[in-house]
């Protein structure tokens, strides 16, 4: 009975406890929510109702000056079949983020290994390659149509060197490569400073270990460096992937898209659709399509990491 009568109050004193439990977590959540509010105000002003928007314009015809008139899918329809010029935009935007991504990761990779590997300067080099990252990209671009220019810099360059290349923005075969050296210019010192510190962070004893047992520096850098350093390689892959996608400061500040449409991408068209033709719901369905490709594309990333991305158990 004594046994009882203590469980009795030991649950009665507890009743309290758990209320004022309750109510201090309830007072929590509600200075949580009046803290994250104007954050999520933010979200959806300037985030999901755009999002909505353009979506639902999408299956408009809205020509911005008009009242929009729903259309179904006929905007996606003529983009994937009446529309040469998308399928130009489409393969100009692959066949970019597909060099500027190998380029970006392999320049970012092989300084990060040369920069570590130096007894002094590591500091002084890091911050050289990085400082391109701060600077606009339509202020660099524009100093680098100075450099392309006919009769510039670059082309007084290729003439002492007397190599075969001519002017890089008024060939259709090259104009893509002048946007590659500027993006690269300004974008691969961001993945270099990400893998040094990746490669700072590997233990000394791993590398000393190896080198006893007779590897070699490749082997070093192959068997163990690469290994370690996977999820950051990783996350600069699917970061880089996803800003070439989105390229359009370069194309239109240095080409406009030409010469022709050989430097024409993605977001450039989109640009061409819904502020020079004013064709805003057609626009609306080339982002939209952009979106999709970005996510599909980011999602087999994330699936093909399982096979070389190495994370520490």
């Amino acid at each position: 009975m004594t046994v009882q009568a203590q469980d009795l109050g030991a649950r009665v004193a507890g009743v309290p406890r758990a209320r004022r439990r309750r109510r201090a977590f309830r007072a929590e959540g509600r200075a949580a929510f009046w803290f994250l509010l104007p954050s999520l105000l933010g979200f959806l002003a300037f985030l999901l109702f755009p999002l909505l928007a353009s979506l639902a314009l999408s299956f408009t015809n809205w020509q911005l000056l008009a009242e929009p008139k729903f259309v179904g899918v006929a905007n996606y329809i003529r983009l994937f079949k009446v529309d040469p010029s998308f399928w130009r935009a489409l393969a100009n935007t692959f066949f970019y983020t597909a060099e500027y991504l190998v380029l970006n990761i392999v320049l970012a990779v092989g300084m990060a290994v040369w920069i570590s590997s130096l007894r002094w300067g590591k500091r002084f080099f890091r911050l050289i390659f990085f400082l391109p990252t701060f600077t606009p990209m339509i202020g660099a671009s524009l100093v680098w149509v100075l450099i392309f220019t006919p009769g510039g810099l670059m082309d007084w360059l290729v003439q002492s060197l007397g190599l075969p290349i001519p002017n890089l923005l008024v060939d259709p075969a090259w104009a893509m490569q002048a946007i590659v050296i500027v993006s690269l210019w300004s974008g691969f010192g961001y993945n270099l400073l990400l893998f040094g510190a990746a490669l700072e962070s590997i233990p000394q004893t791993y590398l000393d270990a190896a080198q006893i047992d007779g590897a070699n520096a490749w082997q070093r850098f192959w068997r163990i460096k690469l290994p370690l350093i996977s999820p950051t390689l990783f996350f600069g892959t699917v970061m880089t992937a996803i800003t070439a996608l989105q390229v359009f400061d370069q194309v239109y500040s240095m080409t406009r898209g030409g010469p022709g449409a050989a430097t024409a991408t993605l977001g450039f068209f989109i640009y061409q659709n819904g502020f020079t033709t004013y064709r805003m719901g057609y626009a609306s369905s080339i982002a939209w399509v952009m979106f999709v490709i970005i996510m599909a594309l980011t999602a087999l990333q994330f699936r093909l990491q399982r096979k070389w991305v190495h994370y520490d158990d």
